[in-house]
């Protein structure tokens, strides 16, 4: 294979068999169960990474059905993601994320900095309660219950929530070990439809588990519990910040 050949193929790997399709990436009928929490300042301003800030040491706990999506399949996704500022700017900050499919977790890693891991989460209704839960290995390490559509939720507010900025920390290691991408990337959600939306009465329980330390986020009060049917698009975002680019200095 030529030189020019690997370098007009090459956008994921393998070369000759990447493990994810090139994007748009569509989503539909995806659905969420947001469990919205207060927990401790300390425990937050340990992970938010600068320049990143926040206000009130809040937390999105998020359990994700996506069962129709752009070359990644049918999968499941659970994590937490922290309201955050970036000049000044509110969005949301991507703490963790623990899903049960190869192809999404290889390429949000190495398209947008996703932090990825594999593990075995579920949403599904039983019974008058949606039910979410995570499991790292044999270990039950969180569970998120709200009571089945309670109360509609205005769609338009709740698409507007959607499509604020997330942000996340890309981290790419070079061949000694040491960082050789470094940077915060802001991505959005695209082209949203949300097709329904309501709250209810929501609780979390946590556990802790060293691999998986979603506990390391307390939950010290319920403040709000989502449940979302939409479809949309993963957008591919761009970099805000260069941990690695001198000051001053444009790239």
């Amino acid at each position: 294979m030529k030189i020019a050949d690997v370098v007009k193929r090459a956008f994921a790997m393998p070369l000759t068999s990447p493990a994810f399709p090139p994007g748009p990436y569509r989503f539909v009928d995806r659905e969420y169960l947001i469990i919205t929490y207060r927990t401790d300042r300390a425990a937050l301003e340990a992970v938010v990474p600068e320049p990143l800030t926040f206000d009130e040491p809040l937390v999105k706990y998020e359990f994700i059905s996506m069962p129709n999506s752009t070359g990644f399949g049918d999968y499941t996704e659970s994590g937490q993601v922290i309201p955050v500022k970036f000049n000044g700017v509110e969005g949301g900050y991507t703490h963790a994320m623990f899903l049960n499919d190869g192809p999404p977790i290889y390429g949000g890693r190495e398209l947008w900095g996703f932090p990825k891991k594999y593990a075995q989460p579920s949403l599904a209704p039983d019974k008058d309660t949606l039910v979410g839960t995570l499991d790292y290995g044999s270990v039950r390490v969180a569970t998120g219950t709200m009571g089945y559509k309670h109360k509609a939720l205005d769609t338009a507010t709740v698409a507007a929530s959607l499509a604020k900025p997330n942000y996340l920390l890309k981290i790419i290691p070079h061949v000694d070990g040491t960082a050789r991408i470094l940077e915060i990337v802001d991505y959005r959600l695209e082209d949203v439809t949300v097709k329904g939306a309501w709250s209810g009465p929501a609780a979390l329980d946590l556990r802790p588990h060293a691999l998986a330390p979603v506990a390391d986020l307390p939950v010290r009060e319920i403040v709000s519990a989502t449940h979302i049917l939409a479809d949309l698009t993963l957008g591919l975002g761009k970099v805000v910040h260069d941990y690695l680019q001198p000051k001053g200095k444009k790239s």
